[in-house]
């Protein structure tokens, strides 16, 4: 469902698509919408998915794979904390890296749940991650959530018994180069699965959205005048994964002209702190965690005392008097969870994104002036892993 033809972040939809940016537009544009429909959808298939995850996560030694590749692996940065918190047993390992080393991030004698994000599921990664799951684990079940169901790896879920595939509607499915309906949409989808928000917590992130995307629209069009060169997210725990999102969501529409950058707000001070200068804008993810939120806003005065950034913008899910100048408040999400801030936050970096890329003279739906970096990622060659490969060990 992609959103009716009419101005979109303050730009018409003829003159988008001239652009080369009408796709994306939309389909940001469309999530506030598509989330209810996520949580529709997880809803009906709630009892077929209880009966094939209770019973692994009752496992005291159950180990929980989040893997994906680049937006797809940083879904994994953003739900590892909160399942962790909820005394499961998550890492978030990106595809990439299984790939290449299966034995340093896999452990064959350990029951595991691997959890596939993807939205095309034909990336070369995704497909040979499950495959080198079923060869080197003992006793491994499979999650998969995509947006295709033309993708290989939606196709290898079916028919086994070890496996269960959540498919999401079509409009889920970003056309454009950029994920940004696909990325929000399987957030939610499995902290809904996993029971990390609860059912209907879609509502309040949709309307706090849409009520974003109207209100701030000065405000994302005066950071787009100010043509700034850097620009660095930084989120404590589930928000950091969502800052690295955000980072790439601009590295990508912009074709790399604008440099971007992520961290934590404690990791920041440690080294990276030094590309802040009067060309930077900083934005700080802030949590609703009341003692994460402590060092947010420390670092945020910090900032703000030194000086030397271009500017220094918070988003909030609640207001705070320290938070009067230069903070977008997310209106009825006092009380949300980081992970259900974490939609309408990156709502707001892409809508930035996006309009970074026309500002530059950028087509956002395929903003590779090159054509060396692709929507499906070409080019990998997956080698065989023999059975008897180990680490070598000093």
């Amino acid at each position: 469902m992609l959103v009716a033809d009419k101005e979109i972040l303050g730009i018409g939809a003829d003159r988008l698509d001239a652009a080369g940016g009408g796709q994306t537009a939309r389909e940001i544009a469309q999530q506030p919408a598509v989330w209810p429909e996520i949580d529709a959808l997880v809803s009906s298939r709630r009892g077929a998915l209880d009966a094939f995850l209770k019973p692994l996560l009752a496992r005291a030694d159950l180990r929980v794979v989040l893997t994906g590749a680049g937006t797809s692996a940083f879904l994994g940065e953003c739900l590892a904390p909160a399942l962790l918190g909820q005394g499961l047993r998550a890492e978030a390992v990106p595809t990439t890296d299984l790939v290449s080393g299966p034995l340093r991030f896999l452990q064959p004698a350990v029951p595991t749940l691997m959890v596939s994000f993807a939205r095309s599921g034909s990336s070369p990664e995704s497909t040979a991650a499950v495959a080198l799951a079923d060869q080197l684990v003992e006793n491994v079940c499979h999650l998969v959530i995509t947006c295709n169901a033309d993708g290989e790896l939606y196709r290898m879920a079916q028919g086994r018994d070890n496996a269960f595939a959540i498919l999401l509607p079509d409009a889920t499915h970003d056309r454009g180069f950029a994920m940004t309906t696909s990325f929000t949409s399987m957030l939610l989808t499995a902290a809904l699965a996993f029971g990390v928000l609860a059912p209907r917590a879609a509502a309040a992130a949709s309307a706090a959205a849409s009520r974003l995307l109207e209100a701030e629209l000065p405000l994302l069009q005066a950071l787009v005048a100010r043509q700034f060169k850097r620009v660095v997210y930084l989120g404590s725990n589930e928000l950091r994964g969502l800052a690295r999102e955000a980072s790439l969501k601009l590295l990508e529409l912009t074709d790399g002209r604008v440099v971007a950058l992520f961290d934590s707000p404690l990791g920041f001070r440690h080294g990276p702190k030094t590309v802040v200068d009067a060309d930077t804008l900083v934005v700080v993810l802030l949590s609703n965690d009341p003692y994460a939120r402590r060092y947010d806003l420390d670092l945020l005065r910090e900032l703000r005392n030194d000086g030397r950034a271009g500017r220094v913008l918070a988003l909030s899910g609640r207001a705070a008097p320290e938070l009067e100048n230069d903070c977008v408040v997310l209106e009825g999400a006092e009380h949300a969870p980081d992970l259900a801030l974490a939609l309408p936050y990156i709502l707001f970096c892409q809508s930035f994104a996006l309009l970074q890329s026309l500002a530059q003279g950028i087509r956002p739906d395929t903003p590779s002036a090159s054509g060396t970096v692709n929507r499906v990622v070409r080019g990998v060659t997956i080698y065989p892993f023999a059975g008897d490969e180990h680490v070598p060990r000093g």
